[in-house]
C-alpha cells in the first residue's frame, strides 16, 4: 500500500496492520455502553454539569482564573468519592503535601482511599498511578508538570501539549478518568496551545466574583452530556459548598420599595430570580451618572433611551444608578423590561407587587419582543410563587407599564399605595 505524501513525488511505504479481534470494526448499533456506565463524583452540581456523573476513561478539563477555588472544589471531589468507595489519587504540582492536609482539615475532606503525592515530573506521576492503582486521577495542575520527553519548562506550549497528551492517553487505555487543572490567561482564556481543549473530553470553567461568595461551573465542551449546564456552589469557612436551589440568593428582603423588579435569568438550563434594583436621583450636572452593576451598561443605556422616547419617562436631568442584588451577573436582554420597571418605578414612584416577574427584550420601537425559554422561565416564575408575568404579551413597553401600575394599585384596596407620592395620580399614563 502506498500513500503519497505531496506533490513532490515523495513515497512513503506504509505497511498495514490487521487489527486484533477487540478492535476490530464493528456496526455502531453492536456496540453497548453497559460496559462504561457513568459514575457520580459525589458533588451533585459538579455531576450536573458533566452531564450526570464522571464517564470512564473520561479526560476532564477544568479552568478558572487563581483563587477561584478550583483546588478546593477538586479535593472536595476527591474526598467524596473516596468516600463512596473509590480510590482516588490526586497529584498536586502546585502545593506540598502538608498544605494540602491542612486545606483537607479544614473542609473535611480527609480519608484512607484518597491518596496525595506532591510532583512535578510526569514520568514519576504515572509511577504513582501504577503503584496505588486509583480509579480517579487529578492533576493540579497541567502547567506546572514537566516531562522529560519534550524540550522546555513546565508551561511551555510544548510541555503542556506532552503531558496533557500522555494522561489523556493513560486515561483512554485504563478506562481511568483523570481530571485536569488548567490555569487561564489574562484574557480568561486556557493558558497553552488551544490544542489541549481539542484533546480532552470534556473542559469546564470555574468562574465567580471574589466579592461575592458565589461560585459557578460552566461546561464549555462535552462529549458526554449537554453544555449548557450550570453548577452552583458557595465558598464558606469550611470549604465549599453546594447550591441546588438558588433561587434565593440574588432577591432583596421582600420590600416593597419603588424601585425593584424581579426578573427571570436563565444560567444554563437552569432558571433563578433576579432582583434588579433602580435609584434615581435628581443632578444639576451637565453629565448626569450612570452606574450599573451586574446588567450591561450598553444594554441600560439603551433602555434609558426607549423610555424617554416611546415612554416620555426623561431620564436626562437624572442620575441613574442600577444593580442586580447578590453580585449576580445578567447581561442577557430578558432583563431589559425588568430594567425599565424598576428605572420607571424609582421616577413615577410606584412600587412592583411582589407576585409579580418580568421577562422581555425590548426593541428601539418600543416594543416588548420574546426571549428565550420563556416557557421554562414562567414555570419557576409560578413555582417560586410568582402570580403573573410580564412578558411579551405586553406587546408594547407603555402598556407594560400601565399593567403594573394599575396592580400595584390594586394591592392596596383601601387607600393609595403608601410608597407612591400624592402627586402621582396627577401623572399621564405611559
Amino acid at each position: 500500500m502506498q500513500e503519497q505524501a505531496a506533490k513532490t513525488g515523495i513515497l512513503r511505504q506504509v505497511s498495514p496492520l490487521a487489527p486484533g479481534v477487540e478492535r476490530a470494526a464493528r456496526p455502531i448499533t453492536q456496540i453497548t455502553t453497559e460496559e462504561n456506565p457513568r459514575r457520580s463524583s459525589g458533588v451533585a452540581e459538579f455531576d450536573r454539569v458533566l452531564g450526570g456523573g464522571i464517564v470512564p476513561g473520561a479526560a476532564i478539563l477544568l479552568s478558572g482564573e487563581p483563587g477561584v477555588g478550583k483546588s478546593t472544589l477538586l479535593l472536595e471531589v476527591a474526598a467524596r468519592a473516596a468516600r463512596g468507595g473509590r480510590r482516588v489519587l490526586y497529584a498536586s504540582a502546585e502545593e506540598s503535601p502538608a498544605q494540602v492536609r491542612l486545606r483537607a482539615e479544614r473542609t473535611g475532606a480527609l480519608h484512607d482511599e484518597l491518596y496525595l503525592a506532591s510532583e512535578t515530573d510526569l514520568a514519576t506521576i504515572l509511577g504513582h498511578i501504577d503503584e496505588v492503582k486509583p480509579q480517579l486521577v487529578i492533576v493540579d495542575s497541567v502547567q506546572t508538570v514537566s516531562s522529560s520527553l519534550s524540550d522546555g519548562a513546565a508551561g511551555q506550549p510544548s510541555q503542556v501539549r506532552e503531558v496533557a497528551a500522555t494522561l489523556i492517553r493513560v486515561a483512554k487505555e485504563r478506562s481511568l478518568p483523570i481530571i485536569i487543572v488548567g490555569h487561564v490567561t489574562k484574557d480568561g482564556q486556557v493558558a497553552g496551545p488551544r490544542v489541549l481543549e481539542h484533546l480532552v473530553d470534556v473542559v469546564c470553567h470555574f468562574e465567580g466574583d471574589r466579592q461575592t461568595a458565589l461560585r459557578f461551573v460552566r461546561a464549555l465542551k462535552n462529549r458526554f452530556g449537554p453544555t449548557d449546564e450550570v453548577g452552583c456552589f458557595q465558598m464558606t469557612g469550611d470549604g465549599i459548598a453546594e447550591v441546588p436551589d438558588p433561587s434565593g440568593l440574588f432577591l432583596g428582603h421582600g420590600s416593597t420599595e419603588p424601585g425593584t423588579c424581579v426578573a427571570i435569568a436563565m444560567e444554563g438550563r437552569r432558571a433563578m430570580p433576579v432582583e434588579v434594583q433602580a435609584l434615581t436621583v435628581g443632578t444639576a450636572a451637565p453629565n448626569p451618572r450612570r452606574v450599573v452593576s451586574g446588567l450591561d451598561a450598553a444594554r441600560v443605556a439603551m433602555v434609558l433611551a426607549v423610555l424617554e422616547k416611546r415612554a416620555g419617562i426623561e431620564t436626562g436631568k437624572l442620575d441613574v444608578y442600577v444593580s442586580t442584588v447578590g453580585g449576580v451577573r445578567f447581561t442577557e436582554p430578558a432583563a431589559d423590561l425588568a430594567i425599565a420597571i424598576a428605572v420607571a418605578g424609582s421616577i413615577r414612584n410606584f412600587s412592583v407587587p411582589r407576585t409579580i416577574a418580568a421577562v422581555g427584550e425590548l426593541s428601539l420601537a418600543g416594543e416588548v419582543r420574546a426571549v428565550t425559554q420563556a416557557a421554562q422561565r414562567r414555570s419557576e416564575a409560578a413555582r417560586l410563587g410568582y402570580k403573573q408575568v410580564i412578558d411579551d404579551r405586553s406587546e408594547r413597553l407603555g402598556a407594560a407599564l400601565d399593567d403594573v401600575r394599575s396592580r400595584s394599585r390594586s394591592t392596596h384596596p383601601g387607600g393609595p399605595n403608601p410608597a407612591r407620592s400624592r402627586h402621582e395620580d396627577d401623572v399621564p399614563p405611559f
